[in-house]
C-alpha cells in the first residue's frame, strides 16, 4: 500500500504546484495590464482633458509614486493577513481603480483612480517574491522567471491591442480602461478561491517583522539600480506617443510601443537560460546601461522603423536588468525577510522613478523642444553604468 500512496501524494503535490505556477503567471500579468493600457491613448486623454506635458508626466509618475509609497504598507499587510489575502486586496484595488479611471471627465478624478490602481499594484508587487517562496519553495528560480514572463505579457497585450482592436470595439479610451480591468478582476477571484493556503502560515511566522532594515546596504544598492531601469522604461512609455505625434510620425505609435514591450521577451528567454550565471556579475548591467543610452539616442534621432528598432532595444535592455534584479531578494534575503527586502527595494526604486517622468514633462514644456523629454532617460542610462560595479559586492543579509 505505501508504494501506491507515494505516487498519489506526488501527483497531488505536482498538481498543486502546477496550479500555483499558473496563478503566479496570471498575477504577473495583472501587475501591468491596467498600467500599460494608458500609453497608447495618452494623445486622446491629452486632448480630451486638455492636459499639458507636465500633467502627462504626473499621470505617468503616479503609479511609480504609489509603488514607492505603498510598498512598506504592503509588507505590513503580508505580515498581518498572509500572502494570499494581501494579493487579493492588491488585485481588487487594481481592478476597481483601473476600471474607474475614466468614469468622470476630470484630470483630478483620473489622478485619484490612478492612485487607487497604483496602490493595488504596489501591494501585489511586494507579495510576488514571498508567494514564490511559499507556493513553490522547491522551484523558486523557475517560478520567479515564470511570473516575470507573465508581467512582460501583461505589458505587451495592452500596447499591442488597445488601438487596433479594443478602441474600435468599445469606442472610447474610458471603456478601454474597463476592458483591461476585467481580467484583473477575474484573476482576483481565482487567487481568492485557488491559491495555496499555506501562505498564511508563512505570514504568521513573520507577523512582527515587516519594517525594512533601512541600514542595509543591500536594499539601497538594489533599489537605486532598479530605479534607473524603472524610470527609463515608464518614461519612455509615457512620452514616446506624444513625441512621435509631435514630429509627424503618429502612424508609428502603436508599433513602437509594441516594440518597446515585445523587445522584453527575448531578454526573458535569455535570462531563463543564463540568469544563474549572470546574477552576481556587473558586466551585464554595464552592457544594458549602454544599450539604454544607444536606444534613447535612436528614438530621438531616428525615424520610422529606426525608432521602432530603438524602442525594441530599450525594452530588451530594461527587461534583462529587471529579471536579474527580481531574482536577488529571494537569493540574498533570509526566508522570513524576503517581503521586507522586496518592499524596501521597491520603495527606493520607485521613489527614483517618480521624478523622471515629471522632469521629462517639465523639460519639454519649458524648452518647447520635444527631444529634451528624453534627456532624463539618457541620464538614467549613465547612472546605471556608474552604479553597476556595486553588483559585484552584494552580500546576503541575515534573518
Amino acid at each position: 500500500m505505501p508504494s501506491v500512496s507515494v505516487p498519489s501524494s506526488d501527483a497531488q503535490s505536482q498538481t498543486r504546484l502546477v496550479g500555483a505556477l499558473i496563478l503566479l503567471w496570471l498575477a504577473g500579468c495583472a501587475l501591468r495590464l491596467t498600467i500599460l493600457a494608458v500609453p497608447p491613448v495618452i494623445p486622446l486623454i491629452h486632448d480630451e482633458l486638455n492636459m499639458s506635458a507636465t500633467q502627462v508626466g504626473i499621470l505617468t509618475g503616479l503609479p511609480s509614486m504609489l509603488f514607492a509609497a505603498a510598498a512598506v504598507p504592503g509588507s505590513l499587510l503580508i505580515a498581518r493577513l498572509g500572502v494570499r489575502s494581501a494579493m487579493v486586496v492588491g488585485l481588487a484595488l487594481n481592478a476597481v481603480g483601473g476600471a474607474l479611471r475614466g468614469a468622470l471627465p476630470d484630470v483630478w478624478w483620473l489622478y485619484a483612480m490612478t492612485i487607487t490602481m497604483g496602490a493595488g499594484v504596489a501591494i501585489m508587487q511586494v507579495t510576488m517574491p514571498p508567494a514564490v517562496r511559499a507556493w513553490a519553495p522547491h522551484r523558486i528560480g523557475f517560478a520567479t522567471a515564470l511570473y516575470t514572463n507573465g508581467l512582460l505579457i501583461g505589458e505587451i497585450l495592452p500596447v499591442a491591442f488597445m488601438l487596433p482592436l479594443v478602441l474600435p470595439f468599445v469606442g472610447t479610451w474610458q471603456w478601454g480602461f474597463v476592458v483591461w480591468s476585467v481580467p484583473v478582476a477575474i484573476i482576483c477571484v481565482l487567487v481568492l478561491v485557488a491559491a495555496p493556503r499555506q501562505a498564511v502560515t508563512t505570514a504568521t511566522v513573520t507577523r512582527r517583522r515587516w519594517w525594512p532594515d533601512w541600514s542595509s546596504g543591500l536594499i539601497w544598492r538594489l533599489g537605486i539600480i532598479l530605479g534607473t531601469v524603472n524610470a527609463s522604461y515608464f518614461t519612455t512609455n509615457a512620452f514616446l506617443p506624444d513625441y512621435l505625434r509631435s514630429n509627424g510620425q503618429s502612424e508609428w505609435i502603436s508599433v513602437a510601443l509594441t516594440g518597446l514591450n515585445v523587445g522584453q521577451l527575448p531578454a526573458s528567454a535569455i535570462m531563463l537560460a543564463f540568469a544563474s550565471r549572470l546574477e552576481r556579475k556587473a558586466w551585464p548591467y554595464v552592457v544594458c546601461g549602454l544599450l539604454c543610452l544607444v536606444a534613447t539616442g535612436g528614438i530621438v534621432f531616428g525615424h520610422g522603423p529606426w525608432v521602432v528598432a530603438a524602442a525594441t532595444l530599450q525594452g530588451f535592455a530594461a527587461s534583462a536588468i529587471l529579471i536579474l534584479l527580481l531574482a536577488l531578494p529571494p537569493l540574498l534575503a533570509a526566508p522570513n525577510d524576503v517581503h521586507r527586502v522586496t518592499a524596501a527595494m521597491f520603495t527606493i526604486s520607485y521613489s527614483c522613478a517618480v521624478i523622471v517622468p515629471v522632469l521629462s514633462g517639465v523639460s519639454w514644456d519649458l524648452s518647447g523642444i520635444a527631444q529634451l523629454a528624453f534627456a532624463p532617460i539618457a541620464l538614467c542610462g549613465v547612472l546605471l553604468v556608474i552604479l553597476s560595479p556595486a553588483i559585484n559586492h552584494l552580500r546576503p543579509v541575515g534573518g
